[in-house]
């Protein structure tokens, strides 16, 4: 059971959960590739002390990258972005929550950016403006048109 699930009021349910798209992953990964065709071709080489240097870059390289990948999956997993019948709720952190939650009546408008990748692969980063306040700004959301589908569709 998510923070969503618990913080929820009786007669109200989840309309839509949005999550974070996959391109958060992709510098991880990227090192990760990289890594391994420096070390690769470290190991290729027969001259030694560039053999061993590339192989310490290489394994530097892909544990950072593994580092990178393991704090995006923790990301994606302690971020929740909810619709509900009554509001929008949005949690992230672990050890250091940060929530917001904003009655759908009290929201003026939500704002969906893309670029030109953000279009092809359909991510972006909405901003929820409300009445004296807004939700600070969430990046790389997977499907952001279904959230703002989803909140124009069921404001009272």
């Amino acid at each position: 059971m998510g923070y969503a699930e618990r913080v929820l009021q009786p007669g109200e349910q989840i309309v839509y959960r949005a999550r974070l798209h996959w391109i958060i992953y992709t510098p991880g990964v990227l090192s990760i590739v990289g890594a391994a065709i420096v070390a690769i071709y470290g190991y290729t080489l027969l001259d030694k002390p560039a053999h061993y240097g590339l192989m310490v870059i290489g394994a530097a390289v892909g544990a950072t990258g593994l580092f990178s990948v393991l704090r995006a999956w923790f990301r994606s997993v302690n971020t929740e972005i909810i619709v509900s019948t009554r509001r929008i709720i949005y949690k992230s952190g672990f050890i250091s929550r940060n929530t917001t939650e904003m009655n759908l009546s009290k929201i003026e408008s939500v704002r969906v950016n893309q670029g030109i990748f953000g279009r092809m692969l359909d991510y972006g980063t909405l901003i929820i403006r409300g009445v004296g306040a807004g939700i600070e700004p969430v990046a790389n959301v997977a499907a952001p048109l279904d959230f703002h589908r989803y909140v124009n569709a069921n404001e009272t």
